[in-house]
C-alpha cells in the first residue's frame, strides 16, 4: 500500500480554484434588443462560439449506456461539480466567447431510478398535479448563472426538448396520459405543466446570487425549446406572452427550426429567430444564412443556434457567412458550433461523439487532428475577432495553474486541466521546496474517449530509489506562456 498526503499550500489552492477568494466581475447591462440588432448597453452585441450544452448537466459517455434502459441508448449522467463548472466557464470566456447556449433541462422518465439519474423536472406528486423541479438539480443550474455572471458570459436557456435524450415533450406528457402532440395544445394538461415550469424556473430564487432568474444579467434569452419545429402560431404567441408577462427584463427566443416561420416574426413578443444548420436543413449552409436573413428582412434578431457536424472547410465558411452575410444591412447577431466539452475533475475532458465527429475541447490538442479540432476552434475564434471588428484573434491568455491530484502511485499522476491549458509539464523532486526535476515534458491531456478510470494522463517511468518519498507538481502552457506551477503532492511509499 502507499499513501497520499495534501499540504497546506493544497488547500489554499483548491481554494482559490473555486472562487472563493476571487473578485466578481458582474456584468452591468441585461441585453436588448432594437430592431435585427442586439445590444449591450449602447454596444452591438454578436457573438460566436462552440456551443456547451453540459453546463449544468453531464452525459457520462465513459460509462456507457445504461443497460436497465430498453431504448438502447440510454445514457448515464451527472452533475458537475463546481471546479468543473467553473473551469468550464473560464475556458469558454478566456478564449474571447461572449455568449453560450446551454442544452434544455431533463425530465423524468420511468427508466431514470433504474439508472441512477436525476433530472432537472419531476413528476407531480398528484395525477392532475404540476411538474415539480428537483431541488439539488437547480442548485447546479444556479452556480452556472452565478459563474457566467462573474465571467462575463451570457446564457440562452432553453426549457424543454423537442427529443427525448433528456426527457422532453413526450415525458412531459406522459406524467398526464396524454402524447407528445398534446404539447402543442394550448388546453391540454401537458400544455399546462410546461408554463408552469416555465414560471417556477422564471421566478427561481438563485441560492448564491440571491437574485430570482428574472434578475438575473448573464441570462441573455430563455428558448421556449430545442428543435421544437412543430411549433404553431398560438402555441407560439401564447408561451412568449406569458414569458413576457413573467420576466420584462429578458429576450425571448423561438425554440423553431428547419422552416423558419411568418407567424414568428409577427409575435410582438419573440425577439430572436433561431435556425438549426445540419444535414437535414441545408446543403449549402454557408448560403442559407443569407436565405434566412433575407426572409426576415430585418424584422426580428437572427441567430443560427447550431451548426456542426461536417468537414472544417465548410464549419469555417459557415462561420464566416454568419460574421459578414447581410441583407439590406442585417446580419446575423451570432453563431455557436456544436459542441464543446469541459475538463473533467478527475483528469482529461469530458467526451461525446455525434457520428463520426467527438466533441471539441479547448483550446485544441494534438489528438483532435482527425477531428480537425484546432483548425476548427480557430475559425470561430476568428469569427468572434471579426465581430469584434479585429482581423484576428488575440493570443490566448497564459494558462492558470492546473490542479494536481492525489497520488497513490507515481505510476499514476492526473491532474485536473487548466482552462486553456494546452501542454503539461511535471516536475519531481524529494523536498516540497525543490529543487525540481522534469519526468513528463509536453504532456497532453485533450485526448477523446479518455477515461481516468483506465489509465493515467502520466506515469512517472524516469525511475527513483524505492520506498522513497517524492514531491510532485505540473505546470501548464500554450503558446502564450507557462502557468505558475500547480499546488505540490507528495507521495510516500510504505510497507505493506
Amino acid at each position: 500500500m502507499k499513501r497520499f498526503s495534501f499540504t497546506a499550500k493544497s488547500t489554499l489552492f483548491l481554494l482559490l480554484l473555486s472562487g472563493q477568494m476571487m473578485s466578481a466581475m458582474a456584468l452591468e447591462h441585461f441585453i436588448t434588443r432594437d430592431g435585427h440588432r442586439l445590444l449591450d448597453g449602447q454596444q452591438e452585441f454578436r457573438f460566436a462560439g462552440i456551443q456547451a450544452p453540459e453546463l449544468h448537466r453531464i452525459e457520462d459517455d465513459a460509462r456507457g449506456k445504461c443497460a436497465a434502459d430498453p431504448r438502447g441508448w440510454g445514457q448515464y449522467f451527472k452533475w458537475p461539480t463546481a471546479l468543473e463548472q467553473e473551469n468550464w466557464i473560464k475556458a469558454l470566456s478566456y478564449a474571447g466567447f461572449k455568449a453560450m447556449r446551454t442544452y434544455v433541462l431533463s425530465v423524468e422518465q420511468e427508466f431514470d431510478a433504474a439508472c441512477g439519474r436525476e433530472t432537472h423536472i419531476q413528476a407531480p406528486l398528484t395525477k392532475d398535479g404540476l411538474p415539480r423541479l428537483n431541488e439539488t438539480a437547480m442548485v447546479h443550474y444556479d452556480r452556472m448563472i452565478a459563474l457566467a455572471d462573474k465571467y462575463n458570459l451570457r446564457l440562452i436557456l432553453p426549457f424543454i426538448d423537442h427529443w427525448e435524450w433528456w426527457g422532453g415533450r413526450k415525458q412531459l406528457a406522459a406524467f398526464y396520459d396524454e402524447n407528445e402532440q398534446d404539447f402543442y395544445d394550448i388546453n391540454s394538461k401537458t400544455y399546462a405543466a410546461y408554463l408552469s415550469i416555465i414560471e417556477q424556473v422564471i421566478n427561481r430564487k438563485n441560492t448564491l446570487t440571491g437574485r430570482l432568474y428574472k434578475d438575473e444579467k448573464a441570462i441573455m434569452s430563455w428558448e421556449t425549446g430545442n428543435e421544437i419545429f412543430e411549433t404553431n402560431k398560438s402555441f407560439l404567441n401564447r408561451t412568449s406572452a406569458f414569458i413576457k408577462q413573467q420576466d420584462s427584463n429578458h429576450l425571448v427566443m423561438d425554440g423553431s427550426y428547419i422552416e423558419l416561420k411568418e407567424f414568428a416574426l409577427s409575435d410582438p413578443n419573440v425577439d430572436i429567430i433561431s435556425n438549426h444548420y445540419y444535414a437535414n436543413v441545408c446543403t449549402d449552409c454557408a448560403a442559407r444564412v443569407l436565405e434566412d436573413l433575407t426572409f426576415i428582412n430585418g424584422r426580428k434578431a437572427y441567430f443560427v443556434g447550431e451548426f456542426g457536424l461536417l468537414p472544417g472547410k465548410d464549419i469555417a465558411a459557415i462561420m464566416q457567412s454568419v460574421v459578414h452575410s447581410q441583407y439590406k444591412g442585417a446580419k446575423s447577431v451570432g453563431g455557436l458550433l456544436w459542441g464543446f466539452r469541459g475538463h473533467r475533475q478527475e483528469g482529461g475532458f469530458y467526451w461525446h461523439q455525434d457520428y463520426e465527429y467527438y466533441s471539441y475541447h479547448l483550446p485544441g490538442f494534438p489528438e483532435g487532428e482527425f477531428n480537425e479540432e484546432q483548425y476548427v476552434i480557430d475559425a470561430i475564434r476568428l469569427g468572434q475577432a471579426q465581430m469584434d471588428g479585429l482581423k484576428a484573434a488575440p493570443p490566448l491568455p497564459v494558462p492558470e495553474p492546473p490542479l494536481l491530484l492525489p497520488i497513490n502511485s507515481k505510476d499514476w499522476i492526473n491532474w485536473m486541466g487548466s482552462p486553456l491549458g494546452r501542454f503539461y509539464r511535471i516536475e519531481r523532486a524529494t523536498s516540497a521546496d525543490g529543487p525540481w526535476y522534469i519526468v513528463g515534458n509536453q504532456v497532453s491531456d485533450g485526448e477523446n474517449g479518455y477515461d481516468p478510470k483506465v489509465k493515467p494522463l502520466f506515469s512517472d517511468k524516469t525511475g527513483g530509489k524505492p520506498r522513497k518519498s517524492y514531491f510532485y507538481r505540473v505546470i501548464a502552457s500554450n503558446e502564450s506562456g507557462e502557468s505558475a506551477p500547480s499546488n505540490v503532492v507528495q507521495v510516500i511509499p510504505v510497507s505493506d
